[in-house]
């Protein structure tokens, strides 16, 4: 459900639940949560962390700063549309550069093939996972050391991709 939701919105989520079970968590965390919630809780708790996340959501939302992004030794800058690593510009093609956009927005969570291949290609794209594999092969070849071993561009088995080290 969570990652369905992830598909259309990017609203905090904030889950509830009576599982405790530490894979339950980071499963639903994975998918696109923002939070995780074990019963019994206070509603002051409840509330204080749905203020905690639309607080950040509208902080980032709000900062004119946050164009530029690193992670590792790649410094992206979203408004400029310019990618460095190690201080020399990194040409991508403009598929590229809107996927890699996708994942930095993503801000870490895991983002299904759907949501990439929607948010990037557009609706008509989801059925097409081919053309995200090949994309992204080509960004790892211009961003990792080693796209064999990414430490950045991860795939997550049968799921996504996720963006780590932002």
């Amino acid at each position: 459900f969570i990652s369905e939701v992830r598909g259309w919105s990017s609203l905090p989520i904030v889950v509830l639940s009576a599982r405790e079970r530490e894979e339950e968590k980071v499963a639903a965390l994975d998918a696109g949560a923002d939070d995780y919630l074990v019963k019994p809780f206070g509603v002051p708790e409840l509330l204080a962390r749905v203020r905690a996340q639309l607080r950040r959501r509208a902080q980032a939302d709000a900062e004119p700063g946050s164009s530029t992004m690193t992670f590792g030794d790649i410094r992206v800058d979203l408004a400029g549309h310019e990618v460095r690593k190690r201080g020399d510009v990194v040409h991508l093609t403009p598929i590229e550069f809107r996927l890699l956009a996708a994942l930095i927005r993503g801000r870490g969570r895991v983002l299904t093939h759907r949501q990439l291949l929607h948010e990037v290609w557009g609706p008509a794209y989801v059925d097409r996972p081919q053309y995200l594999r090949v994309h992204m092969a080509n960004l790892r070849h211009k961003l990792e050391d080693d796209p064999a071993q990414p430490q950045h561009l991860v795939t997550e088995l049968q799921v996504g991709y996720r963006l780590v080290g932002l």
